[in-house]
């Protein structure tokens, strides 16, 4: 019977070794989770465009592990950023189907003192266009990670 409680005290620690490390690499990579919660509904986990919602957008998002290649093997920096933040309007390109995530990206005022979920104790010390730059830039690292050689 001791051998029994022995296995599952092994079991349970195991799974909770395990999950701590699902949640490790989370934090040590911030530009991953917050593709895989703000990016990936439409642009897929794969990054290739064929996220859960993109069948019912009227524009298909663009595969992004092909923006180097398409750009002569280098990230367009500037272009991805600009779009992820979607802030600056530009006309030519006439209507933004993207969330504009600079504007999501800013905490909540009222909420200063309490981090949502997605946040982290950083966001406390940051004012808020630096949290913005932050998370922008941790998902071009990601996408940079993921471009297709």
């Amino acid at each position: 019977m001791a051998n029994v409680g022995i296995a599952v005290a092994a079991i349970a620690a195991t799974t909770i070794v395990s999950g701590g490390q699902t949640l490790a690499a989370a934090v040590l990579d911030p530009g991953k989770a917050e593709y895989h919660s703000s990016c990936a509904p439409c642009h897929g986990s794969d990054g290739k465009g064929t996220g859960s919602v993109s069948a019912v957008l009227k524009v298909p998002p663009p595969d992004l592990t092909i923006l180097a290649k398409m750009n002569n093997g280098v990230l367009p920096f500037s272009a991805v950023y600009e779009i992820i933040d979607g802030r600056k309007t530009v006309m030519a390109h006439g209507m933004r189907d993207m969330p504009i995530w600079g504007d999501r990206y800013v905490p909540e005022p009222s909420k200063a003192l309490i981090p949502r979920p997605s946040e982290n104790i950083l966001s406390l010390f940051l004012d808020p266009e630096t949290e913005v730059r932050m998370r922008i830039l941790a998902v071009i690292d990601y996408l940079n990670r993921i471009q297709e050689k």
